[in-house]
């Protein structure tokens, strides 16, 4: 295969699959885009030779403007490495409010993501913590629209070499990235004969999960495992959400490239009792291992971790609603992702290896009647608000979970991580 250079990096090899995972993207990911509509899309520079068949196919498929806009892992470090310490406080509040002015007028959303996960894991956690909340400040508006679902927008993987170093350590970076890029194109169904019709055929799967946990209303979730005795409350009025789904522009979308999960709203005052992580979690370019904490009416009142812990600490410290969940998900042991035996040290991954919770912001899709309700009903509800949204891992082959009604009668929901 003929390789093309990027960057600064290794040859890139051109790969069928590497167009087919493009076009899924555009046509699974965000379920097509309308004639006119335009694409605002992120990526590393490392991700250009994907982000340039994204592009060919977002034209298309009748974009009239795909704008990218570029990270790049170096120029990241250098702010940490020489910029004055008020830095740490300023983000390009600029670019976000354009994204944001772009997304009300109907932009389609898409990330290309693959970042290293030890990226900051030397840096300063202050200042780390500090630019993370300038950020979320500044990209809120952009995000509350992303998550009530007002445009289409999706996720989708690219084999950056330190990611891949950090899955495959005991091989070289070449044969490490080839790894990982096998093992993306089988997670992401580009692999199989007709990548399009496995993905229908998977959302159908999904889709009748949704509908099973939708009508047993179940009043909140137990969780019991290892170093796990959580009780989760869901929100009134909640819907179980997973696969694709309709964004309220009418197209219909799989908002992550990967995605094995089933997932709903908590309720943010009714989780309590003890969980453990079963994954390490990749959060600000650090790896959080061993997660433990404990919840009371809702919120943490105790987090401990291996390593990492003071980015932990940090975290759940973001603002009031960081302390309480705002996603429970469900996923089978089962799934493809957890069956490959890989820990990618990527929350768009390991989330879709397990059944996991997310600190921080809820959906407000994730409601019987979403498009009309308002901030005060969400909130009445049990959604919680957040600058932040974390995923992390607590589902394995030693959890159980049942659905608790309201009743208090209780129905197996999973048994050894697996759909009872």
């Amino acid at each position: 295969m003929k390789p093309e250079k990027i960057a600064e990096g290794l040859p890139m090899p051109i790969d069928p699959r590497l167009d087919r995972l493009a076009e899924i993207a555009v046509h699974v990911g965000l379920g097509g885009l309308k004639p006119g509509q335009e694409l605002v899309l992120t990526a590393s520079i490392e991700a250009l030779p994907l982000v340039r068949r994204i592009v060919e196919h977002a034209y298309k498929a009748g974009a009239s403007l795909v704008t990218p806009i570029f990270s790049d892992d170096e120029t990241a470090l250098a702010r940490y490495r020489f910029a004055a310490d008020g830095s740490f406080d300023v983000a390009p509040g600029w670019l976000y409010d354009g994204m944001a002015r772009a997304f009300a007028n109907g932009a389609a959303r898409l990330a290309v993501v693959g970042e290293d996960p030890n990226l900051l894991a030397g840096q300063d956690v202050e200042k780390v913590s500090r630019a993370n909340r300038a950020r979320s400040q500044a990209y809120r508006p952009a995000l509350e629209l992303i998550t009530a679902s007002a445009i289409n927008w999706t996720l989708v993987p690219f084999a950056s070499a330190a990611w891949a170093r950090t899955v495959f350590p005991g091989v070289s970076e070449e044969q490490a990235v080839a790894k990982l890029w096998d093992a993306l194109y089988a997670s992401t169904r580009v692999d199989q004969a007709d990548p399009k019709a496995a993905w229908a055929a998977h959302n159908a799967g999904l889709m009748q999960r949704r509908r099973q946990l939708d009508e047993r209303r179940f009043r909140a979730l137990h969780f019991k495992g290892p170093g796990t005795d959580l009780t989760v409350g869901l929100a009134d009025e909640h819907s179980w959400m997973g696969g694709s789904s309709k964004a309220r522009n009418g197209i219909t979308g799989n908002p992550n490239i990967p995605t094995e999960e089933v997932f709903t709203t908590p309720h943010a005052g009714m989780t309590s009792g003890t969980v453990s992580a079963t994954k390490p979690l990749a959060h600000q370019g650090t790896l959080i291992r061993d997660i433990r904490v404990r919840f009371e009416g809702g919120r943490i009142v105790e987090a401990h971790a291996s390593t990492g812990e003071a980015v932990l600490q940090k975290m759940i410290s973001t603002d009031e609603g960081a302390r309480q969940l705002g996603e429970v998900a469900l996923v089978p042991h089962s799934s493809p992702i957890a069956q490959s035996g890989l820990l990618f040290f990527n929350t768009l991954f390991d989330e879709n290896a397990a059944s996991h919770i997310a600190l921080g912001q809820a959906y407000k899709k994730c409601f019987t009647d979403s498009e009309t309700m308002s901030d005060e009903q969400f909130k009445a509800r049990g959604g919680n608000s957040s600058l932040i949204h974390v995923d992390w891992m607590i589902g394995s082959g030693e959890v159980d979970i049942d659905g608790v009604g309201f009743d208090g009668a209780k129905t197996p929901v999973m048994r050894k991580g697996e759909w009872a």
